[in-house]
Parts: structure tokens; C-alpha cells; sequence
């Protein structure tokens, strides 16, 4: 038996990444799952976005894991599409169970170069959006007096993080809509709750740019980005987080194991929160 047997689970930003994980972790343990991303360039972020080909692959890990899968190419930062998603599910598996609000983006640049466009997309993406998912989703699980709402925030939701600030704001505020969904949705029976993952190992992190931000200067490398992750976490022997840790959390808060859990801000950091920043000495 799977924690999330007979259970379909909605996935926003499931083309690759955590949102491939959080699909797959799903399916795993029992789930149909629902999937979404936007699949389309975004001129502020500087690294590749998902194409069609990264939801099919995510499809067919699903549907190998044991789930059955209905994927959707759209935008978070659509109402419409959004409702369409959610009706189109309910049409076709009879409910939503609960929603892993995972869609999200990351840039860098010093507040005072931060332009509007990178501004408004970091916003809109990874608040709004979250915002927009949760709503959806909301009006079906309160008229079934049920469901389960994971959003994914970051460590950067409660400490802040040199020339991100609009990340870092976005991140801060998914933690408040998480607290005020959880306090409104608890009378419906429906929980909301946040993971707050550490440096994980997806292209938002293993990419060029982001290689030159944590070594300080232009010719980063990979080797950089762990070194760089080892300063990151206190806990030994770890550097980057892998995806699917990050995805047991949020089966786990998904689960009726986590029935009486709603309100919480969960770290997935290997310790990361306890000390802060990049700066540390490595535990190897």
C-alpha cells in the first residue's frame, strides 16, 4: 500500500525538476496526478526553460511509477487557465485531492539593477501564481471537505539572499499565503502547509550563471556550485539536495500521516536554517 493510494495529486512546474519529483514521488506511493507548466522562454531567467519534451518525459515517469497522468501546457499567472486545468481534472479522475504548488523561477541581479520586467515575472510566477493555484483548487476541496495544499517556499521565505531580493520577497511572501490559506481553509477540513528546500540540484542551480554567482566571479563550475553547497549545509556529507528529497516531505504532508498538520513551514535544508548563508566551514 502507497501513502497516497486512490489520491490525485495536481502538480504546478512538473515539466523537470522538483515538479518532476513531487510527480513521480506521487505516483509512487499510490496517486493519479495532474500536470502543468508553462514550457515557454522567459527572457529574465538565465537558464533553459522546460520544453514540451521535458512534461512528456514527466508523463511517462509517472505512468511508469504506476499513475496515471494528464498533463496541461499553461501559465500559473492565468485564472482561466487555471480553472480550465482544474475542471478538466475533476472531468477526468472525479476530484482533486490535493495540489504540490511547486511552479517557480529564479534570476539574480543587485536590487538597484533589478529591472521591472524581472521584477514582475519573479512576482507574478512565484506568488501569484501561487496564489492563483491555491484558489483553484480551494472551491473544490471545501466543497468536498477535504484536501491537502503543499506550497513550495524556500530558505530563502525567512532569511534574505544577496542580489535576489526579488526572489527572496516572493519566497517571504508564499510563507504569508501559506499561513492565511491554512487559517481560512482549516474550517473546510482543508490543511496548508509550505516546504522550505535547501540549494537542490536543478538547472535553476547547475547552470552557468549560477556557477559565476557562488564562486564570485565569471568561470564558475560545477565543482564550484559544490563546494559552494557544502558551505551551504551543516549536515555531513552534504552538498546539493536531491529533487526526490524534497518531494518525500511534501508526500509525507500530503499523507494521512500528516492529517492533523496545517500551518507549517517545514525546512528540507540539511540544516541549512541553523546557521545561514554561505559562509560557514564545510561539514565533509
Amino acid at each position: 500500500m502507497g501513502l497516497l493510494d486512490g489520491q490525485v495529486v495536481f502538480v504546478t512546474g512538473a515539466a523537470r525538476g522538483q515538479g518532476r519529483a513531487h510527480a513521480i514521488a506521487s505516483a509512487k506511493q499510490g496517486a493519479d496526478v495532474v500536470l502543468l507548466d508553462l514550457v515557454a522562454d522567459i527572457p529574465t531567467v538565465n537558464y533553459p526553460m522546460p520544453v514540451e519534451e521535458d512534461l512528456a518525459i514527466t508523463v511517462k515517469e509517472v505512468e511508469a511509477a504506476g499513475g496515471r497522468a494528464l498533463s496541461f501546457v499553461g501559465d500559473v499567472r492565468s485564472t482561466e487557465t487555471l480553472d480550465r486545468v482544474v475542471k478538466e481534472a475533476i472531468s477526468e479522475f472525479g476530484k482533486i485531492d490535493s495540489a504540490i504548488v511547486n511552479a517557480g523561477i529564479w534570476s539574480h541581479a543587485p536590487l538597484w539593477e533589478l529591472t521591472d520586467e524581472a521584477w514582475d515575472q519573479m512576482i507574478g510566477i512565484n506568488l501569484t501564481g501561487a496564489f492563483k493555484t491555491v484558489r483553484a483548487v480551494a472551491r473544490h476541496m471545501i466543497s468536498r471537505s477535504s484536501g491537502s495544499i503543499v506550497l513550495i517556499s524556500s530558505v530563502d521565505g525567512m532569511e534574505a539572499g544577496v542580489d535576489y531580493v526579488h526572489y527572496t520577497a516572493s519566497k517571504h511572501g508564499v510563507l504569508g499565503l501559506m499561513k492565511n490559506a491554512a487559517l481560512e481553509l482549516a474550517p473546510h477540513g482543508v490543511r496548508c502547509n509550505a516546504l522550505m528546500p535547501g540549494a537542490t540540484d536543478t538547472v535553476i542551480l547547475d547552470n552557468q550563471d549560477a556557477y559565476d554567482m557562488i564562486s564570485g566571479q565569471p568561470g564558475g563550475t560545477r565543482a564550484d556550485l559544490i563546494v559552494g553547497a557544502h558551505h551551504y549545509n551543516p549536515l555531513r556529507g552534504v552538498d546539493l539536495l536531491s529533487p526526490m528529497q524534497i518531494a518525500d516531505a511534501a508526500v509525507f504532508l500530503n499523507s494521512p500521516l500528516a492529517a492533523r498538520i496545517t500551518g507549517v513551514a517545514l525546512p528540507v535544508d540539511a540544516g541549512h536554517m541553523l546557521v545561514k548563508g554561505w559562509v560557514h566551514e564545510p561539514a565533509m
